[in-house]
């Protein structure tokens, strides 16, 4: 009777760890197409022309989904404009995709001096953002993509100045 648990437990553990193996390299999947799919994306910039995400590959990309009128959004933005300020030469690129309209934008970015490109989503950027694993559809919403073309970090919610930074750090460093 012993033996027999041990192997119908055995079996269930097998089955379970390649369950969740699979779940693994499945997510992974689904990050790169993710990823892939905002690369390939093109979104019209401040001016009107449209840029490709894709100018930005093998940079380590941080894309934010924001707007004007989001509180969280608004405070954390000058921690980006600084990042990008001290980062940007050793291969740190920002990007804001804004939930929003071109004109209160352009005057948003005029007050707090953004040094990045910000490009216009509208309310489409919101399912945009779903597909890459804002769930909720919340802002800010702000993922990083690594050299490689990889999602490596998402985060709902205003970024932690301490923790974002030593992670762009780390992700710099790599090659």
């Amino acid at each position: 009777m012993r033996r027999r648990t041990l192997i119908i437990g055995g079996a269930i553990a097998a089955v379970t760890g390649v369950g969740a193996g699979y779940a693994a390299v499945e997510a992974s999947r689904m990050r790169r197409r993710s990823s892939a799919a905002l690369l390939g994306l093109v979104l019209p910039d401040l001016a009107g022309r449209e840029q490709p995400l894709a100018q930005w590959r093998g940079k380590v990309v941080v894309v934010n989904f924001w707007a004007t009128w989001c509180g969280p959004c608004r405070e954390e933005m000058p921690h980006f404009v600084r990042t990008q300020a001290a980062q940007g030469a050793n291969g740190l690129q920002f990007v804001g995709i804004a939930v929003d309209q071109a004109a209160k934008v352009r005057e948003f970015a005029g007050q707090l001096g953004i040094n990045y490109p910000l490009l216009i989503g509208g309310y489409g950027a919101i399912e945009l953002s779903k597909t890459l694993g804002n769930s909720v559809g919340a802002l800010p919403f702000t993922i990083i993509i690594d050299r490689h073309g990889e999602l490596a970090w998402s985060h709902l919610g205003a970024v932690k100045e301490p923790q974002f930074s030593a992670l762009v750090a780390k992700l710099l460093a790599a090659t």
